[in-house]
């Protein structure tokens, strides 16, 4: 894949050092005996940047803060420390029609393709509701406008007077991705965008992101699981593992080369085309600590085959190697 970003341009979003923290509700008898509230620490100081007309996958097991990054991407969490910045603006502190560009121009398609879609509004209608908040288009030129979106999308005119229910998954979250694109964004995120589609369904939509990515010079954070899904649809891909990054480089850097174990076991975990082919590490085992109590040092070395003393008392930061990747291990 090809990337459109000029060489030396800034990044379009940039993350820096984010924290999120959601509170653990507390019942009545523990406040009374005066305990400290408890946060479940679902960032924790992630570095990331977004190039301007690439793909960035990110990957990593169910609880490690993914969703929750893409969340706060597009403000719908706001960062507890850190910044991110959209175009060198710091969002937190955007208000007004300042925010209301923002949030047009940095749009979020769900992975439930039914419950993010209003079940008593008809495709048109939904369309038409987002072309007319935003302005996007004279009133007279709407209607027009939500048959070039369907279009787009690859659904039949005829989609426009009918209810979500009335359609599949793999065509709600059409749906989804023609709303999101009815304010002409510049960045799409797209929060395991076909999980819960069939598999002969997931590469119909993936395909139809690759092309509106091409037609439209988007730029799009694409979260997954599936890392040969990620693979194929990514530029760059950033690993994640229990609220922090702690790989990212290249896509095919990666996959040829993995430098953190927790990605070599995560590579090795999925089921490959080739089996011929096979990485050269264990597998990976246990299970994800609490997010309540992480552990001390690297986040990873509960799991860790290659744990040393250092890994349980220092947390590693993110360097750049050689091949120009970023890892977050004394080791690698």
């Amino acid at each position: 894949m090809e990337q459109s970003s000029a060489i030396g341009e800034p990044p379009i979003m940039l993350v820096e050092d984010a924290q999120v923290r959601f509170p653990v509700k507390q019942s009545i008898w523990h406040r009374l005996q005066g305990r400290q509230a408890q946060y479940v620490q679902a960032l924790n100081g992630v570095r990331l940047e977004l190039r301007r007309g690439e793909t960035l996958g990110v990957v990593g097991e169910s609880g490690c803060g993914k969703s929750t990054l893409a969340r706060a991407l597009v403000g719908l969490i706001e960062a507890d420390d850190g910044r991110i910045r959209f175009r060198g603006q710091d969002i937190a502190t955007l208000h007004g029609k300042a925010r209301r560009s923002f949030n047009r121009q940095v749009q979020m398609i769900f992975q439930d393709p039914y419950g993010s879609l209003n079940p008593r509004m008809t495709v048109g209608q939904m369309l038409r509701e987002a072309l007319s908040v935003h302005r996007m288009r004279p009133r007279a030129d709407i209607p027009a406008r939500i048959l070039e979106l369907l279009d787009l999308v690859r659904l039949p005119a005829d989609a426009v007077d009918k209810l979500p229910h009335e359609f599949s998954g793999g065509q709600r979250q059409r749906i989804g991705i023609a709303r999101a694109l009815a304010v002409e964004p510049e960045v799409l995120v797209a929060d395991e965008l076909v999980s819960a589609l069939d598999v002969s369904v997931q590469a119909q939509v993936v395909n139809l992101l690759l092309d509106l990515q091409q037609k439209l010079s988007l730029t799009v954070l694409f979260v997954a699981h599936d890392l040969r899904l990620v693979r194929h649809i990514s530029h760059r891909v950033a690993v994640m593992y229990l609220g922090e990054v702690i790989e990212s480089g290249d896509a095919e850097a990666i996959y040829q080369q993995p430098l953190h174990p927790y990605t070599q076991a995560l590579l090795r975990a999925a089921p490959g085309m080739d089996p011929t082919r096979r990485i050269a590490t264990v597998s990976l085992a246990g299970e994800l600590p609490s997010p309540l109590s992480p552990p001390t040092g690297c986040r990873f070395h509960t799991r860790c085959p290659y744990v040393t003393d250092r890994c349980r008392r220092e947390h590693p930061s993110l360097r750049t190697k050689p091949s120009g990747q970023l890892v977050a291990c004394h080791l690698a």
